[in-house]
């Protein structure tokens, strides 16, 4: 089983993409950020919210200096100027800090910009010279393309360009830049491209930073593989769980709630070793209220996010059920990451492009599920057993340290009877099942726990 740290238990992240939030990136009709914006500080105006939902966290995309959309970094130690002046991030953390609310950063440390000192410094020297430079032009990975030397871009974009992870002057890099923002004030980290690095690169990198920072928590970005064998040999602590994403809002569109059972057999293994960093939407997907094919299965996947195993995130905007679809073209993502609203005030939002009908219902179904999670933190390794399995309902039963909870989820039109409870009790279910004993409500949603719970 992983050594994560304790408090990882009880965390619930909020996922948010800053240079869009900010409206930082793509750049907006004013032109970019000038001195004295502190684009970055517009997030503590909704550290309350974040409080106020039952999240634990804010886990941020990418913040330091970069060209474009902050993958493309081009200087890990400072922050993106469109996002503010320096002392802004130390502004942040205290605010989140104080609320009790944990930081997490994304470190890029697969690829860089063509900017960055360490490109620049190849560039110049190009290929075939850059080792025989030395220092920062040795840096980058090369390979042999129908015969001539060139550096690797990373998944086929020009602009990034792979690091050499065999390097050690690599990996003191990456441990330096680490430690820099964990002295900061940081809490964790997550991986960016983790799939795409050696797992010993990690393995040698990640023990050297708990040297000194026993109490951070690592997720790395693994999109599909051995989830197991990748914890298990690069040392992360957790994966990011596309499995049970595909297989949460694909068996929902599909009224194919053996698809999610299959899958939860293999989540479950995940839970003997590590707990699985889950999630219904990320800045790099759909939003789920666009994936969904059915309005009205949005309440189920809130409901599997809150009590299925594993350190759950919500992303920015999800809670008010914000719509957005990726595309696969250049500015593919902008609609996904949008520009949020000066504050949560129902006012700012309804002034705002893209949540105009934000949903205070669905915002309320998150506090209620979200704060369900929060008293049974047992939830984070709990493993789960269909009761009752169905094309469109289900029943499965959650267990872990002696404790146990039930879902139940009717994908149909019509009511489904409950299976029989074994002594659980009724602790939430939607609006419209509250009134019909021992029955689910047609496209409706019931947990049952302990009395005592």
């Amino acid at each position: 089983m992983s050594d994560e740290p304790d408090w990882i238990r009880h965390a619930i992240w909020w996922r948010v993409y800053p240079l869009g939030f900010a409206g930082a990136f793509p750049e907006p009709a004013a032109g970019p950020a000038v001195p004295g914006e502190h684009r970055l500080l517009r997030l503590v105006p909704w550290l309350d919210h974040v409080v106020e939902l039952g999240a634990s966290g804010i886990a941020l995309g990418p913040i330091f200096a970069s060209d474009g959309h902050g993958y493309d970094t081009v200087d890990h130690l400072r922050l993106d100027p469109r996002l503010g002046e320096e002392g802004d991030f130390d502004e942040l953390v205290a605010q989140a800090h104080a609320r009790g609310l944990r930081v997490q950063l994304d470190g890029v440390f697969n690829h860089v910009g063509r900017r960055h000192p360490i490109a620049a410094a190849a560039l110049e020297a190009g290929p075939d010279a850059a080792d025989a430079v030395g220092g920062l032009a040795a840096l980058l990975r090369t390979e042999v393309v129908d015969g001539a030397r060139c550096f690797v871009a990373f998944e086929g974009h020009d602009q990034l360009l792979t690091l050499d992870h065999d390097s050690e002057e690599v990996r003191r890099l990456v441990v330096d830049v680490m430690r820099h923002w964990l002295d900061r004030g940081a809490d964790a980290w997550r991986l960016d491209a983790a799939y795409a690095v050696p797992a010993s690169f990690w393995a040698a990198v990640l023990p050297e930073v708990r040297r000194t920072h026993p109490d951070v928590w690592f997720e790395a970005e693994v999109i599909h593989g051995d989830y197991a064998a990748f914890v298990q040999e690069s040392t992360a602590d957790s994966v990011t769980q596309y499995e049970l994403w595909k297989a949460v809002w694909s068996s929902l569109n599909d009224r194919n709630l053996h698809e999610l059972a299959w899958t939860l057999t293999r989540h479950d293994a995940l839970l003997e070793t590590f707990a699985p960093a889950t999630f219904i939407g990320n800045h790099d997907v759909t939003r789920i209220a666009s994936r969904l094919e059915e309005p009205r299965h949005l309440p189920h996947a809130i409901a599997l996010l809150a009590v299925l195993g594993g350190t759950p995130t919500v992303y920015a905007g999800d809670e008010y059920g914000i719509r957005g679809v990726k595309e696969e073209r250049v500015g593919g993502d902008d609609a996904i990451r949008p520009e949020f609203p000066a504050s949560p005030d129902p006012d700012s939002l309804a002034a705002t492009p893209g949540f105009e009908d934000a949903d205070e219902r669905v915002l309320r179904l998150h506090q209620r599920l979200i704060g369900l999670r929060r008293r049974h933190p047992w939830l984070h390794r709990a493993t789960s057993e269909a009761v009752e399995l169905r094309n469109d309902r289900a029943t499965f039963e959650l267990r872990g340290e002696g404790r146990r909870l039930r879902v139940s989820l009717n994908l149909g039109e019509g009511e489904a009877p409950l299976p029989d409870s074994g002594g659980l009790v009724l602790l939430d279910a939607d609006d419209a099942s509250r009134g019909a004993p021992g029955v689910v409500a047609p496209f409706g949603w019931v947990i049952e726990g302990e009395a005592t719970a």
